[in-house]
């Protein structure tokens, strides 16, 4: 199907204009980390490195930052565990609910956070009658990173099939050896871009972050926006979201250019 160059035209200029409105405000994000102004003005009166300074000296910023990796991690690793472990189980196995299975499981990606938030927080402490932690913030990470690695991994399954598997079984192989030679070699960049994915979904989240924290437990999202109201804060801030967008962009950035590296050698 062939475009007219006008069409072309418009695509293109509907296309720029979106990506205008999406990056330019990170962009003035970016300039206002280094403005002098402590308010932010608009256009900056002058440039500082004194925030950037300010903001990795500061030891709430850092442990901000320490909570939100500490928390990804290790709802990373669960999401990596569970999301496999679905994955065969949806692919390889037929059994009678396997499509509402399926559902359920990609359903909390789909969810408002704000839902998702008030379900857990009333989980955990009406019904579980569990305190707020930073372990019930894992857990609610933990509930739509799985979807990542879920969607990475069966889509790896449904590609490469079984016909590896079958042939390593008929050549004597135990179901482990044929795991670890034949199915998690291809599965190995799949379960690293879920996992980055997964990574960078959980650092910067905070709507089902405010719902489900404890007091004293505070990541680097809600540092943000603890903050960014304050006097003299608010230049530190935007160094911090700074941090943030750089550390969300990598990951995801990895993950793109694995999916494509695969699909290239197919």
């Amino acid at each position: 199907m062939r475009l007219s160059r006008l069409s072309r035209t418009m695509l293109g200029a509907v296309a720029g204009l979106i990506l205008v409105l999406v990056y330019v405000p990170l962009l003035v994000v970016l300039v206002n980390s280094f403005s002098t102004s402590t308010s932010l003005s608009w256009p900056p009166p002058g440039f500082t490195l004194e925030w950037w300074r300010r903001a990795f000296a500061s030891a709430g910023a850092m442990e901000a930052v320490q909570t939100s990796v500490v928390v990804a991690l290790i709802a990373t690793a669960i999401a990596l565990v569970l999301g496999t472990l679905i994955s065969f189980a949806l692919q390889r196995f037929d059994f009678f609910g396997r499509q509402t299975v399926n559902l359920l499981v990609i359903l909390p990606i789909a969810l408002p956070g704000i839902i998702t938030g008030i379900a857990l927080n009333n989980f955990f402490r009406t019904i579980m009658g569990i305190p707020l932690s930073i372990w019930t913030v894992v857990i609610a990470h933990a509930t739509f990173c799985i979807v990542t690695v879920f969607n990475n991994v069966i889509a790896r399954l449904r590609r490469t099939g079984t016909k590896l598997e079958e042939a390593s079984a008929d050549l004597g192989a135990g179901v482990w050896t044929t795991f670890r030679l034949v199915t998690f070699p291809q599965l190995r960049s799949a379960l690293l871009a879920g996992g980055l994915l997964a990574f960078a979904l959980s650092f910067d989240e905070i709507i089902v972050t405010t719902f489900t924290a404890g007091s004293g437990v505070t990541t680097l999202p809600i540092f943000i926006l603890n903050n960014m109201f304050r006097p003299s804060q608010a230049p530190i801030v935007a160094v911090i979201a700074v941090v943030l967008v750089l550390v969300s962009i990598i990951p995801i950035y990895l993950a793109q250019r694995l999916s494509g590296d695969e699909q290239q050698r197919r």
